[in-house]
């Protein structure tokens, strides 16, 4: 279960997963200098339409693609509040790939491979949508819009 872990705001300091115990979670590995940054957006609008009854999203910025997330954590939390008014959770800076991957990451590439089988995340805007007893249900590529994942959170919450 994703509540098995700990990860760090972007202010340094830990959260465990478990606060997110009971809802929907739509996890999200995100980048300032993307081609997709603009599902942002998409993801505050989801954010906003379903909170109150459950989904919570949270992002992950990664640098791990084409160098697309290079500012420090406090530039990235200026970023998104400023060009897309973000106000759910965007975390401290991790990798997703490779020996440094974050814990919680390797565990969600694990339960949700992506195509043909792979685990590795192949680009920014990944998302793992999880059900609200912290089992994964589902992973979505980068080119799957914030909106098309409607129908799928609506099912969960």
């Amino acid at each position: 279960m994703v509540y098995e872990f700990k990860v760090k705001k972007a202010d340094g300091s830990e959260i465990s997963m478990r606060d997110f115990q009971g809802k929907v979670l739509l996890i999200v590995n995100v980048a300032s200098e993307c081609g997709f940054t603009k599902q942002y957006d998409g993801l505050e609008k989801l954010h906003e339409k379903f909170a109150e009854k459950g989904l919570q999203v949270i992002g992950f910025p990664c640098n791990q693609f084409g160098g697309q997330e290079p500012g420090t954590d406090e530039q990235i939390q200026q970023f998104c509040k400023s060009h897309f008014g973000v106000a759910f959770p965007v975390m401290a800076k991790i990798d997703v790939n490779g020996d440094t991957a974050h814990p919680l990451y390797q565990y969600l590439k694990k339960e949700a491979k992506g195509i043909l089988g792979t685990e590795a995340i192949k680009w920014n805007f990944t998302k793992f949508l999880i059900s609200k007893d912290g089992k994964v249900v589902d992973r979505f590529a980068p080119t799957d819009s914030p909106e098309s994942l409607e129908k799928d959170i609506l099912k969960l919450l």
